[in-house]
């Protein structure tokens, strides 16, 4: 059986701090995918990940990163019109994507404009072209893609991309990409678990009060796995770490304190 690596964790004391610890990350991941293969996948979410990049588009990344070797993909996308604000990958245009010279043929995105089955079903053609010409490679223990990064947000609710908590999408083992129905007039496109799981990077960004809570669920909570899908991020050959703002960390904290000063 294959040992799977403890996340790691990391602490920052303030949000700002948290996106310059992550533009580094993700650079040193870049820079070391590059290296050992010429190329680096990139996989971007929603929640506050599009504005944290903002940090790669200044000084000094901009001048030092190799963005012809970048292939820009997502783990989530709503089924929106392209341009409309909740789309993620008009967000992270609008921030990150129009401000550094990415290749136009390296941005993978979910078509927009058809169906929620439609979009997923052509989205995961599409990365199973970039598997194909071997722009991504392949799990070593399965078929799945293995990106070289996910960026992943931890929701209210424990979910990370549209996974979320108790949805039968968490059992789905067939398909990379699927549509999710989260509600009647919501609908969106997600990376399934085993292709998430089958990354050689995983990151999730825990940031602001609200996440106070669900973080530490995530960390020491006792509730059934299925109702919070980020303790679902498990890659097999892989790492996650953490990039968490001392806000969503003081419940954990202060629970670490109490244990630490009983235990003395």
């Amino acid at each position: 059986m294959e040992k799977i690596e403890a996340p790691e964790l990391r602490l920052f004391d303030s949000s700002e701090e948290l996106s310059s610890g992550l533009a580094d990350y993700v650079l040193q991941v870049a820079e070391s995918a590059v290296k050992e293969r010429g190329s680096f996948s990139l996989v971007l979410s929603g929640g506050d990940i599009p504005k944290r990049l903002g940090k790669l588009t200044k000084a000094p990344f901009l001048r030092v990163v190799d963005w012809l070797k970048w292939h820009v993909f997502w783990a989530e996308e709503n089924v929106v019109a392209k341009r409309h604000p909740d789309s993620f990958y008009w967000q992270a245009k609008e921030c990150f994507i129009s401000k550094v010279p990415l290749l136009p043929a390296h941005v993978i995105s979910v078509s927009h404009g058809v169906s929620g089955e439609s979009a997923a079903s052509g989205y995961e053609f599409s990365i199973r072209q970039q598997v194909k010409n071997r722009t991504v490679q392949v799990s070593p223990s399965s078929d799945c893609p293995r990106f070289d990064l996910v960026l992943l947000t931890l929701g209210s609710h424990g979910h990370v991309a549209s996974l979320y908590s108790n949805h039968p999408v968490l059992e789905e083992d067939s398909q990379w990409v699927a549509c999710v129905s989260k509600d009647a007039a919501t609908e969106s496109v997600t990376l399934t678990l085993p292709v998430i799981n089958a990354a050689a990077n995983v990151a999730i960004v825990a940031s602001g009060m609200d996440l106070a809570r669900p973080f530490m669920d995530a960390m020491v909570g006792q509730k059934p796995i299925r109702s919070h899908p980020a303790k679902m991020v498990s890659p097999q050959h892989g790492n996650v770490v953490w990039f968490v703002d001392a806000s969503a960390a003081s419940l954990f904290l202060r629970g670490n304190e109490v244990f630490a000063t009983s235990a003395t």
